[in-house]
């Protein structure tokens, strides 16, 4: 691959980057990559090939690249809990949480006894509790998934309470939710709106009851939408988009960007000091080193 393009936006981003530093593709073949998710204990990344209904695996030693699992549910995001475990949004209507020994425990399928529409995003916080996305992506057609009607009736961001395990609605205001974060105080949650008519990050504050107010608009996206997101430890945000990774310091200034061959759906940090961002795109994994290093989560 041909040297990156970054586009410096503002002099904040010149301090992130490196423009030597090349991005590696660690793998192609895939028909749609989503949900990067590093596991520093094993020294290896777990991302989605949604289509392709698998997990793989990249292990950071040996470079090697396997099937992680498969058939795998549509499985779309994944993140990583505060016991190391894997934790997956699937397309299959359901969140799942892979236990260490491997056995695959079910954490939401239905609300109010109706099944989910498609769970795309998910997010674990300080205290337990999982925040998950639900549009309707993995429905709309047997691509991602399986076709179907949404029984809910709305695209919701949702709350598994981490002592209970109970099922509640945090927010149904954003046409399609998709990538989530929390700010770096967990008093706020960046929501990739992904919708037609959106196309713009919002930000929440959080309620001690689990619920979701205060929406606003953090920034509109400059190359179509955003998708997924994290933070690095100093709060900017880095963004899988249509054209790039584009950085937004935490006051919403897009302050720069990164250029890549194809459209991304999602990045996260990760490597021995968490300054590798692996960035997943529509048919490749690639990692790019940077000098900032993404902010703790577990």
């Amino acid at each position: 691959m041909s040297a990156p393009t970054y586009e410096i936006f503002d002099d904040r981003f010149t301090a992130c980057i490196r423009r030597d530093a090349k991005p590696d593709v660690l793998w192609s073949g895939g028909r749609w990559c989503e949900g990067p998710a590093y596991f520093p204990a094993g020294r290896y990344l777990i991302w989605s090939d949604i289509p392709n209904d698998r997990l793989m695996r990249w292990d950071e030693c040996s470079g090697a690249v396997s099937v992680f699992r498969h058939p795998a549910n549509y499985p779309n995001g994944n993140t990583v809990d505060r016991q190391g475990r894997l934790i997956t949004a699937e397309h299959g209507r359901r969140v799942t949480r892979t236990e260490i020994d491997g056995r695959i425990t079910v954490l939401a399928e239905r609300y109010e006894g109706k099944r989910l529409n498609s769970p795309n995003d998910v997010v674990v916080k300080s205290d337990g509790s999982i925040w998950f996305t639900d549009p309707p992506y993995g429905i709309l057609s047997d691509y991602q998934g399986h076709k179907g009607e949404s029984e809910l009736g709305k695209n919701c961001i949702f709350r598994i309470d981490g002592k209970t395990g109970e099922l509640s609605i945090a927010c149904d205001d954003c046409d399609r939710p998709n990538g989530l974060a929390f700010s770096l105080d967990e008093k706020q949650l960046y929501v990739a709106d992904s919708g037609l008519s959106a196309r713009n990050m919002k930000v929440y504050d959080v309620g001690e009851d689990g619920k979701l107010t205060n929406g606003r608009i953090f920034a509109s996206c400059a190359a179509g939408r955003f998708d997924g997101f994290r933070l690095d430890e100093a709060g900017r945000l880095w963004s899988a988009t249509e054209d790039g990774v584009h950085c937004h310091d935490p006051d919403g200034t897009l302050i720069g960007k990164i250029n890549f061959p194809e459209p991304l759906s999602n990045v996260v940090f990760g490597g021995p000091k968490r300054n590798w961002l692996f960035v997943t795109g529509a048919t490749s994994v690639y990692c790019v080193w940077l000098t900032v290093n993404g902010a703790k989560t577990f």
